[in-house]
């Protein structure tokens, strides 16, 4: 797409694979800045596909479409970077909850216990996850 191509709104949402309508919600929350109409038709820049593209990511990233919309219009520099630093970390939390699920996977998909709520190391992993130890269990029965 050159600087001085447009596109009209269906375009602009194939390329990303959305229904039109999202971009009319978008621009509603104040998101996406609206396009110039020619005819009555709305016509997009390299700037909404750039502007798209980042509320995709941001979205892909775990941030809401408010999060989005003030991230968008922080006020320079440290208001940006105040809110980015918050989100990453709740990123950095979702990260620590999301390994904590994946070793109790990847332990039941080894695990060869009939009842694997009864596998010591199972139970292990799940009480050390909230704080109860207990050390003196048998091995797991992988």
């Amino acid at each position: 797409m050159r600087s001085s191509e447009f596109m009209q709104i269906g375009e602009l949402a194939e390329r990303f694979d959305l229904a039109p309508h999202v971009l009319r919600h978008w621009e509603a929350m104040g998101l996406l800045t609206p396009a110039a109409r020619v005819s009555g038709r709305r016509r997009y820049t390299r700037d909404h596909v750039v502007r798209v593209l980042t509320i995709i990511r941001a979205k892909a990233g775990g941030m809401s479409l408010e999060q989005i919309r003030e991230m968008l219009g922080a006020y320079g520099l440290a208001e940006r970077q105040a809110l980015l630093q918050r989100h990453h970390a709740e990123l950095e939390e979702r990260q620590r909850e999301l390994a904590a699920s994946k070793a109790l996977i990847e332990h039941l998909m080894r695990c060869t216990a009939d009842d694997f709520t009864q596998c010591p190391d199972y139970r292990r992993i799940v009480e050390g996850a909230v704080g109860l130890h207990d050390h003196g269990q048998d091995g797991c029965l992988v």
